[in-house]
């Protein structure tokens, strides 16, 4: 019962990210301009893939050329190579936002999650620091779901236990992006968070799924990253690590 209660309250703070960009407008729109950028990135890389589906299957499998099903097995190459573009796109849009407007949600940030205390440093200095950090995070993302891509395919298992896992290991890792900013003001390096987020593994899923979930429809990943990264900087200072 603990577990499903903290997991619902990680949940609530995403709502309450939600509830702090709409009284302050302002912010809102200030932490929509990276999202935005990083969303038409995305979507030209997705355009190319997906016009170049086809002839990318058939370079990927030189072996089917004999075979007579061949065009529908490299129809299918190409549908799963788009899949899997597009959950790259969703796994990597808050840490490709991040590294891009990483002044833009310090500030946004900072100013959810007010620490008089806090050392603040200039964004240039903490950016090549996040950059390789968002890299390590993204190793541990392809290590859980490429073994989940490929179960993916094995009937019935692939449709409805796989989804499911998929959707809580995404999800917990975009709130080891998201919470990044507010635990790096109070001083904790990469395997500190981590260690934190795992010792509040029900709310940092509870959070991070739901945010996963809004961020597979594609234009509503821009609107609510402004929420997301609020929600966070919330559940960090209520949640994760209390500030008096």
């Amino acid at each position: 019962m603990r577990s499903l209660r903290d997991f619902t309250s990680g949940v609530g703070f995403f709502f309450q990210g939600w509830g702090w960009v709409a009284r302050n407008g302002r912010w809102w729109l200030f932490g929509l301009i990276p999202a935005l950028i990083a969303f038409a990135v995305y979507v030209v890389a997705l355009v190319f893939l997906g016009t170049n589906a086809a002839d990318l299957a058939e370079f990927l499998t030189p072996f089917a050329d004999s075979w007579g099903w061949r065009e529908l097995f490299r129809t299918l190459v190409g549908i799963a190579l788009v899949l899997g573009g597009l959950a790259v796109a969703v796994l990597t849009f808050a840490a490709l936002t991040l590294a891009i407007g990483e002044p833009f949600y310090e500030r946004l940030s900072a100013a959810v999650d007010v620490l008089p205390s806090a050392e603040e440093q200039p964004w240039w200095r903490t950016l090549p620091r996040s950059i390789r950090d968002s890299l390590v995070t993204l190793c541990y993302v392809l290590l859980f779901t490429m073994p989940l891509f490929i179960l993916g395919f094995v009937p019935v298992v692939g449709q409805t236990v796989v989804p499911v896992i998929g959707a809580a290991v995404s999800g917990f890792f975009l709130t080891v992006e998201l919470t990044t900013l507010a635990l790096e003001r109070r001083g904790m390096a990469r395997k500190e968070r981590f260690a934190l987020l795992r010792a509040n593994k029900a709310a940092a899923l509870g959070f991070g799924v739901v945010v996963f979930l809004l961020f597979l429809v594609p234009f509503v990943a821009v609107i609510a990253m402004p929420a997301a990264v609020a929600g966070a900087a919330l559940l960090v200072r209520t949640r994760l690590a209390p500030t008096p």
